[in-house]
């Protein structure tokens, strides 16, 4: 059923950026609903701009509108002027490409991004009409579904997905509605759907296992309940990116939008191992585009978008052992053209400076380096492969060739952190700005030197070294971001910083287990929405939430859990063992640096041998190996 366009129209009129709202962008898909077997509708939980950012939903939405027996739409989440008009007025969720209401498809697919978000999915759930918890839904209701890297801890949101695709999507996706065809085809119970799809490797069906708790909070057990649910659930894996479709025509938006620029993927996976992130364990290995493959989808990106910039896009661009022979190629060709290419993320290291110099030529934007911590005794705890000279090597080659603005990432409150980790991001932030103006002087340049320092808080995630760290406490964090303030001060120098409260929230829900579920529809109901966006967080309300269902968010927060203990998470994998994440804890206690595996011996992660394969197989790098 299609919604009101009339009234639609009407409200349109009344709110900001109604363009957000209308569809019809070049390269979008447009089916009869009458024509296919499953419709789909892939669903973001944020705006407009932000989803149509993101790459995952492009080539899902390529994936599945290759065949003929699919239609495959989008919708984002409303501003809060536009939720607000349309729940006034009774218009639901609805698809951009046809304008039918949400309910009336098939599945329902939810891209989970950051914890942040999780409120707004149920606030979309709500405006479709369909009931927020899966076990209320009846048989008639869409398969409401979840992927993306938060459901790694899938447990928080569990409650309110039918199933939740652990890893990567591109052909888990094709099975998942195959398994959906057959089933709508054979007119059988909705259970039968959710045992098949259990089936489905990397497919993880909450209702399917039982969770028990001791007194104090901590998970007793995590048992499978169903014959068809396995235990673990295992991630998916693409084997190899050269195999699998990836959109060349993108579907260009109508209006700005975050990364408002062509998009291509060169590798997946990062072998680095900082003990911190997340992103470096669960998406191993590494797997590299072909430069040939890569080379021939850029033109055909560039052809049938008419994008004037086209991104590298990688964990760690500089990484991609063919970056520099693809970046020149696509330069070569297309110079003259006015197309440039961008490195979205760059190494601490004058290499990237020197790459970053042969791709934007004259223009100099800024660069970014992540340093993370102050001192090396520090880096050496997260395993940061980098060193104070390699960042004052970096600048001083940036500042020569140039450029003028620098900015540091860093992270405070990181497990053992002192204060002379804080005097070290502000040491190093002022010998950064020094050598800026030496270097500048030295090259002619009049225009002053600027250093932004950017300071987020540690937030511990689940599969990686650090899950079994707190967050550091509230009040801690506040002091050291005043005493970053009190000294990083100056012409030239820039500090920003992320909200504590809002770190907290994501750390608390990053390790939160299945009893979050009541919080997190708590907080929608008191009227939280958008979390992530500084205008609409409301710390106060989410506690209150807390409250109301007797829970600490401390618990989750800040409490140093064991080794031993039953994590929330623990039943499904990413790949990496948790032995080999015990073994990188204990190693980062005694500052012993863990060598990235592209290059160096197997650091035996657990990855592969479940694999069966090589990392330098799927990397790219070198010839198989038995070390």
């Amino acid at each position: 059923m299609e919604i009101d366009s009339g009234l639609l129209e009407r409200i349109l009129m009344n709110v900001e950026k109604p363009i957000r709202y209308v569809g019809g962008e070049w390269n979008a898909t447009r089916k009869s609903h009458d024509d296919v077997d499953v419709k789909v509708l892939l669903a973001f939980p944020d705006t407009y701009e932000i989803g149509m950012s993101h790459l995952g939903l492009r080539i899902l939405y390529h994936v599945l509108n290759k065949r003929d027996d699919v239609v495959c739409e989008r919708t984002f989440m409303p501003w809060t002027d536009m939720y607000d008009s349309m729940m006034n007025s009774g218009i639901p969720l609805y698809a951009l490409e046809s304008r039918h209401c949400a309910r009336d498809f098939d599945i329902l697919g939810f891209s989970l991004q950051y914890e942040l978000s999780y409120t707004n999915v149920l606030a979309m759930l709500d405006l479709a009409g369909i009931p927020m918890l899966s076990a209320k839904r009846g048989e008639d209701e869409p398969l409401v579904i979840a992927g993306g890297p938060c459901v790694y801890n899938p447990e928080p949101i569990a409650d309110f997905m039918d199933a939740i695709l652990i890893g990567e999507g591109e052909e888990a996706i094709e099975e998942i509605v195959d398994v959906y065809k057959d089933w709508k085809a054979s007119h059988l119970p909705r259970l039968e759907l959710l045992q098949r799809l259990a089936c489905v490797p990397g497919v993880y069906v909450p209702s399917f296992y039982k969770v028990s708790y001791f007194a104090n909070g901590k998970i007793k057990e995590i048992k499978p309940t169903n014959p068809a649910a396995p235990y673990p659930v295992k991630k998916r894996v693409v084997r190899d990116l050269n195999q699998v479709e990836y959109p060349d025509k993108l579907v260009v938006p109508l209006t700005e939008i975050v990364h408002d620029r062509a998009v291509l993927e060169v590798f997946r996976g990062c072998t680095r191992g900082c003990r911190f992130c997340q992103a470096g364990m669960v998406y191993r290995p590494v797997r590299e585009r072909r430069p040939d493959e890569a080379l021939e989808l850029a033109e055909s990106i560039l052809k049938h978008t008419g994008y004037d910039e086209i991104s590298l896009m990688s964990l760690s661009s500089a990484d991609y052992s063919h970056v520099r022979e693809v970046a020149g190629e696509l330069l070569a060709k297309h110079n003259d053209q006015g197309v440039s290419v961008s490195l979205p993320s760059l190494r601490v290291d004058s290499f990237s400076v020197d790459l970053a110099k042969e791709v934007q030529k004259g223009r100099r934007t800024g660069l970014t380096f992540a340093p993370e911590a102050g001192t090396q005794r520090l880096r050496n705890v997260i395993n940061k492969g980098v060193t104070y000279e390699d960042l004052i090597k970096a600048a001083t080659s940036a500042f020569s060739e140039g450029w003028h603005s620098l900015k540091l990432y860093f992270m405070i409150g990181l497990p053992t952190e002192t204060e002379d980790d804080l005097k070290g991001i502000v040491d190093m932030a002022k010998e950064t700005l020094s050598c800026g103006r030496r270097e500048l002087r030295r090259a002619g340049i009049k225009k002053a030197p600027e250093v932004t320092v950017s300071v987020s808080s540690f937030v511990p995630k689940a599969h990686t070294p650090f899950q079994w760290q707190p967050q550091m406490p509230r009040e801690e964090l506040l002091a050291r971001q005043a005493y970053l303030k009190k000294h990083l001060r100056g012409k030239g120098l820039r500090l920003t910083w992320h909200d504590v409260d809002k770190s907290f929230l994501e750390a608390v829900l990053s390790r939160g287990s299945r009893r979050l579920g009541q919080v997190i529809e708590a907080a929608y109901r008191k009227g939280c929405k958008f979390c992530a966006w500084d205008s609409e967080f409301r710390f106060d309300k989410w506690m209150d939430a807390f409250e109301s269902a007797n829970i600490s968010p401390g618990f989750y927060g800040n409490t140093k859990w064991e080794c031993s203990d039953i994590l929330p998470w623990d039943h499904i994998s990413c790949g990496v063992s948790k032995e080999f994440l015990i073994q990188e804890a204990e190693r980062a206690l005694r500052g012993v640096l863990t060598p990235d595996c592209r290059f160096g011996r197997c650091s035996d992660c657990g990855v592969c041998s479940d694999l069966e394969v090589s990392p330098r197989v799927m990397s790219g790098v070198g010839k198989e190996t038995s070390e």
